[in-house]
């Protein structure tokens, strides 16, 4: 039965799919280039302008894919603008109490006070502002992509090679849920019989069930996962694969270190791409061994094209050195200035916006 079901995985249609299909009109390898330009983009640039359009792109875009039903506004354990408000503060108050730089003096505090002694500054204020703007936005980038693509698509991007490490994650994540779920039932049924929450032994009564019913689950899941031939043991052929993507990646880490460290460009170009030629023949390979079909897939259309596009243009002019790099690269020390800001850049950002417009 294991090798039988490891040779061909068959998968059904959802209600997860069902409720998703009202929505999502776009190929999830799309959605996937939307995100990945979007993190590109955060994790390059501190500069408020870029940050804000980049901000509010995402906000278009979840108003108009995302935007959740009345019965999916109750489940919303936190929202991205709940989120950023909170992040956004604790990032503020935290950088201006760690960096004491800058010339903008707000207060000082004594100087013989460890970690907070010191000046707290304008300038680390904003710089850690930046950085809260960029955590909320990656928040809120993701919150749209959990909205509009399933569990059971995002599993379809993951290499055929790594699809039981998908699949085991995907349960991970799904026993989130359930286990808020849970707690909330243990606390109304305490609740019924007289139980308050006074103190930290009173969350005994509440801990106990909880842990009792995860455990209770796991094994169950287990049982099942097992029964069905699960990642079963690898053959000699199945591990063959598996060095070859080590290899890669060794070689692709030495390459960096050579090219950064050690300052041989080109025999560290030549590991980098010797490298990512292995990792990526390795990766075939091993899914060439995990066949398996789909009962209904993804149909790729042609205002997928538009939003790969999109995404491409927008973070191909903050990765490539197409633009000055300084309005990029902001940085609000010691002396807090105006950010620079060039329009092709921001022009360029608006591609971010396609999955709204199409």
């Amino acid at each position: 039965m294991g090798s039988g079901l490891r040779a061909q995985e068959t998968e059904t249609v959802s209600f997860e799919e069902i409720r998703f299909s009202r929505r999502r009109t776009l190929h999830p390898l799309g959605w996937a280039a939307w995100i990945a330009a979007i993190v590109a983009i955060l994790t390059l640039t501190r500069n408020p302008f870029y940050t804000a359009l980049t901000l509010g792109l995402v906000a278009l875009v979840g108003w108009r894919c995302a935007a959740p039903t009345g019965d999916e506004q109750h489940t919303l354990a936190l929202s991205p603008l709940r989120f950023g408000l909170i992040v956004v503060t604790t990032a503020s108050i935290f950088n201006m109490a760690m960096v004491h730089v800058g010339t903008t003096v707000i207060f000082a505090l004594p100087a013989w006070i460890p970690l907070f002694g010191g000046a707290w500054t304008l300038e680390a204020l904003a710089y850690g502002a930046l950085n809260g703007l960029a955590l909320a936005g990656l928040f809120a980038g993701f919150t749209v992509i959990n909205r509009v693509v399933p569990v059971r698509s995002l599993l379809r991007l993951t290499p055929r090679a790594f699809h039981p490490v998908a699949v085991v994650v995907s349960i991970a994540v799904t026993f989130v849920p359930t286990t808020l779920q849970q707690i909330q039932q243990v606390r109304e049924a305490q609740a019924v019989r007289g139980h308050r929450l006074r103190g930290v032994r009173s969350w005994l009564p509440l801990v106990v069930p909880l842990l009792e019913g995860g455990m209770e689950r796991s094994l169950q899941l287990a049982e099942a996962m097992v029964a069905r031939g699960f990642a079963s043991g690898a053959t000699s052929e199945e591990r063959r694969p598996q060095i070859l993507v080590l290899a890669g990646f060794v070689a692709i880490v030495m390459g960096w270190l050579l090219q950064l460290i050690w300052a041989q460009p080109v025999t560290g170009a030549a590991l980098l791409i010797a490298g990512s030629a292995t990792l990526l023949g390795g990766l075939w390979r091993a899914g060439r061994s995990h066949p398996h079909t789909v009962y209904r897939p993804d149909q790729w259309q042609r205002w997928d094209w538009v939003v790969v596009g999109g995404a491409a243009l927008a973070a191909g002019a903050y990765l490539l050195p197409l633009f000055e790099r300084s309005a990029i690269f902001y940085y609000p020390y010691p002396t807090l200035s105006w950010p620079p800001f060039d329009w092709r850049i921001g022009l360029a950002t608006l591609g971010l916006a396609a999955p709204a417009l199409v």
